[in-house]
C-alpha cells in the first residue's frame, strides 16, 4: 500500500491479501486443533483471560480485514486509475490497525504461554 497505486501493485495486493488469508486459515485449523486435541486442553483455554482476548482480536482482524480483500478483488474489474485516493487513504488507516491488532494478539500469546491471566 506504500507508494504509487499502480496496475502491477494492485495485483500484488491481491496475491499477497490471498496468501495471507490461507495463512490465517491455516492458524485457525491448526489452533483449533491445538486447544481441542492437543497440548493442554480445551478447559484449559477457556479459563485463560489473554486467550479469550487473543480469540477476540483474531475475530475482530480478520473481519477487519474483510474490507481491504473486497476492495482489492474489486480492482479487477475497475481501473486503478479510477480509484480514489482517499479510499486508498482508508484502506491503508484500516491495514494499519489490522497490524495493531496483530500485535496485540501476539502479546497476548506470550502472557497465555507464560500462564498469565488464568482465572
Amino acid at each position: 500500500m506504500r507508494g504509487e497505486l499502480t496496475a502491477a501493485s494492485a495485483r500484488r495486493l491481491r496475491i499477497v491479501d490471498a496468501v495471507l488469508g490461507a495463512a490465517a486459515a491455516a492458524l485457525v485449523f491448526i489452533g483449533l486443533a491445538r486447544v481441542f486435541y492437543l497440548e493442554k486442553g480445551a478447559s484449559y483455554y477457556a479459563h485463560n483471560m489473554f486467550f479469550i482476548g487473543k480469540m477476540a482480536l483474531f475475530v475482530a482482524v480478520a473481519a477487519a480485514s474483510i474490507y481491504p480483500t473486497v476492495t482489492f478483488l474489486s480492482w479487477r474489474r475497475t481501473p486503478v486509475s479510477a480509484v480514489d485516493a482517499a479510499k486508498v487513504q482508508r484502506l491503508r488507516r484500516l491495514i494499519h490497525w489490522e497490524l495493531a491488532g496483530v500485535l496485540l494478539i501476539l502479546l497476548c500469546a506470550a502472557l497465555m504461554a507464560r500462564g498469565i491471566g488464568a482465572f
